[in-house]
Order: structure tokens, then sequence, then C-alpha cells
């Protein structure tokens, strides 16, 4: 099993491999993860784990991607998390690359960073300028009926999307939009679907694809019946991928 250390990431938010994971840096300690990422050559991978904060623990102290001024600093890494930070954060978070790290003139971040492993959180170090962590990864495994399972997700997803369409008067993606790798469609509908974080991060967790995707298969049949009976619905942009609130 493949194990290293890495700096850590917590957001309110669950990252999937394959996805683009957009974020707006202004915390120090975070923005110490992105000075040392910067060191490291452009042709090798600038990694750090994204794990999402468990319910009621620290939420960042500034509104998505906007610095607050009237906010109390953070003082120190594990800042919020209280006396344990590995109790504060789900066990399990995504590997993730940053294809793109720029300084603005204040000192803050703009990254642009893709998911690219799972990874089980064993330990949490916050002796240095920000929190990292000991991980595990993840196996892929595929499961039986994996294939099968992703041709129901997509229609299912794409009965999903056309009810919500419609409540929202805008279409969605078209079918030929769609993958089709069964890995890749169970982390694409968890993260596009309209879902709690600790659902998204179930889905995460899944011991295996098919696994994952029988469980989204549950989630859209339900999912569609309740837009089918709620006609009227908020805004709610599918695509929008998470912004960092650090």
């Amino acid at each position: 099993m493949t194990t290293a250390r890495l700096p850590l990431f917590p957001l309110n938010a669950v990252l999937f491999p394959g996805l683009v994971l957009p974020l707006n840096v202004y915390e120090e300690r975070y923005r110490a993860i992105m000075r040392e990422l910067l060191k490291t050559d452009e042709s090798e991978p600038r990694r750090f784990a994204v794990v999402a904060i468990r319910d009621g623990h620290e939420t960042a102290v500034t509104a998505p991607g906007m610095p607050d001024g009237n906010a109390r600093p953070e003082r120190g890494p594990a800042a919020g998390f209280g006396p344990d930070p590995l109790a504060a954060l789900h066990p399990v978070g995504c590997v993730a690359d940053a294809a793109t790290i720029r300084e603005r003139p204040d000192g803050s971040f703009e990254v642009i960073a893709t998911g690219t492993t799972r990874v089980r959180l064993r330990s949490v170090d916050a002796s240095g300028p920000y929190l990292t962590g000991d991980l595990e990864e993840l196996p892929e495994e595929t499961g039986e009926g994996a294939g099968t399972l992703a041709e129901g997700v997509l229609r299912a997803f794409q009965s999903y999307q056309k009810r919500l369409a419609g409540a929202r008067e805008r279409s969605l993606s078209r079918s030929d939009d769609l993958p089709h790798e069964p890995s890749v469609v169970s982390y694409l509908v968890a993260a596009a679907a309209v879902l709690d974080i600790p659902t998204r991060q179930r889905l995460l967790e899944a011991p295996d694809v098919a696994d994952r995707l029988r469980a989204e298969l549950t989630l859209l049949r339900s999912e569609t019946a309740v837009v089918r009976h709620l006609p009227s619905l908020p805004a709610v942009d599918l695509t929008h991928a998470p912004i960092s609130q650090n």
C-alpha cells in the first residue's frame, strides 16, 4: 500500500478523483502550503490532500472566495480544529494536483487543482506552519457489475437532470457529453448531483466503484421522485465546483 505525507487542506466540500477544484486561498496557514508547493519544479506534481471537515467543526472565517476584513484572524495550523485535528476531519480524502498556482499582489493565491487518488488519513501533524497528514492510498476496485450499473446510473442521471432542468427552465448535459467508464461515471455523478457533504463523503468512501454506483442509482431515483413532486425549486448550479472558504 502506497503511503505519503502531504499538506492537508480541509474544506467544507468533498473532492473526487478527476474533478477540478478552484481555490481562493486567503488564510496564512493555507498560503504557506501554496508557497511550499511553488518550490516544487513545474515538471513534478504539486500535491496536497483535500479532506472534508466533519459537521460541527471549524468552518473558515471568510465567505467563499472572499476575504472578510472584520473576521478575527486564525492562529496556528490547527486553529479551530480542537485538540485532535484528526477527529475534526473525515477519514477519507482526495489528493489534489495543483496545475496552476498564481500569487496575487496581496499575498493570497488563486489555485486550480485536480483530484487524483483517494487516500485514508492515518494521522495529522500540527507542528509546522500548516497541517500535514500521513496518508494511505486507497485502491480503486471495480466491483461486480460496474459496467451495467454505470449504464443504469447514466440513464437515471439524465432523467434526474431533465426533471431538475424542467424545474429551473434550462437544459443541462446531453447524453453524448457524459463519460461511460464506470469509475469516471461514479465520480462525476457524485460531484454533479445536488447532495449534502455527508452523502458525498459516503460516496467517496465507497469500497468499490460498483458499490458507489449502486448507492447513486438509489439516490438519483429518490431525488428524481422528489423533484417530480416539487416543480418549483431554488436555482442550484450543478456544475459549479466548490470554492475554498479559506
